[in-house]
């Protein structure tokens, strides 16, 4: 009886250190869809509440550690869909906890903590079996982390654009929440925008020169164009002309909006949608 209660509460464990930051990433998101998003437009403004910032900071917390109780194992470092997904979300509310100290964006936390608490417990379900190679090397090791910074400011910046034609929808047709009432000027959230695909480009630079440059010392293999190789120049290049665009004809509204969410969605394919058909498609590991 010990022993089978035992192996249960092991079993449990995983999912449940999951379940804890995916439920207050959740009731975070309930708690500011009803008292920002359908808060009357005289609501008076405000930033985070010091215990909604504590309790934000208790979910990422939380979740840290949920990622580094799946992420590190006995056989090495294991990684996959699921995980990658969880540490974008992870690193990305990070930047927005960070960010909201010095910027009020009431309407962004009610689109990512939903999206953060799915990502959060998506690990206990598909753990990853794939092992990272060269995962000692630290060549390596400054690639991964490079990348997922990457991966989450682009995150970030999606959420940003899908809040942006949000208010946009909003002001057009006059019908205000408190939320939208609360952003900043359009111009402003814009140029918020653009810093944060400009510092992600960069990375995302580094990240795909790296890999096609030093490919036989991150991956012990030769470059080929593969996939994911083909759908990260994608994502490159789309976000290459946005800021190009930018710069020389001034690109900017629903224009800078759909570029973004095109370039996010082919990065999303890069690397995720291919672990996805793997892992969950096909049922390899490797």
């Amino acid at each position: 009886y010990t022993e089978e209660n035992t192996l249960s509460l092991h079993d449990a464990l995983p999912i449940l250190l999951h379940l804890l930051p995916a439920s207050l990433y959740a009731l975070l998101g309930a708690h500011f869809w009803h008292s920002r998003w359908h808060a009357p437009t005289r609501a008076p403004r405000q930033g985070l509440l010091p215990w909604e910032r504590g309790l934000m900071l208790a979910a990422l917390a939380a979740h840290g550690i949920a990622l580094h109780n799946v992420f590190f194992s006995p056989e090495g470092i294991r990684f996959g869909f699921s995980l990658a997904l969880s540490l974008m979300l992870w690193l990305a509310m990070l930047f927005y906890w960070i960010e909201s100290l010095y910027a009020r964006l009431e309407g962004l936390q009610t689109l990512a903590m939903p999206v953060a608490a799915v990502c959060a417990l998506l690990p206990a379900f598909f753990p990853g079996q794939h092992l990272l190679e060269n995962a000692h090397s630290p060549l390596f090791r400054a690639h991964f982390v490079v990348a997922m910074l990457a991966y989450s400011l682009f995150t970030l910046a999606a959420l940003h654009a899908m809040l942006m034609a949000m208010a946009e929808r909003s002001l057009h047709s006059a019908r205000l929440t408190c939320a939208i009432a609360a952003l900043p000027p359009l111009l402003t959230m814009e140029t918020l925008l653009f810093r944060l695909i400009g510092i992600a480009f960069v990375l995302l630079t580094l990240t795909v020169g790296s890999g096609i440059l030093f490919s036989e010392a991150l991956f012990d293999k030769a470059f080929r164009f593969d996939h994911k190789t083909v759908f990260a120049i994608i994502s490159w290049l789309l976000f290459g002309s946005l800021l190009v665009g930018r710069h020389a004809w001034g690109w900017r509204g629903k224009k800078a909006q759909y570029w973004t969410l095109a370039g996010f969605i082919a990065l999303m394919l890069a690397y995720v949608g291919s672990r996805f058909v793997a892992e969950v498609l096909l049922g390899r590991t490797a």
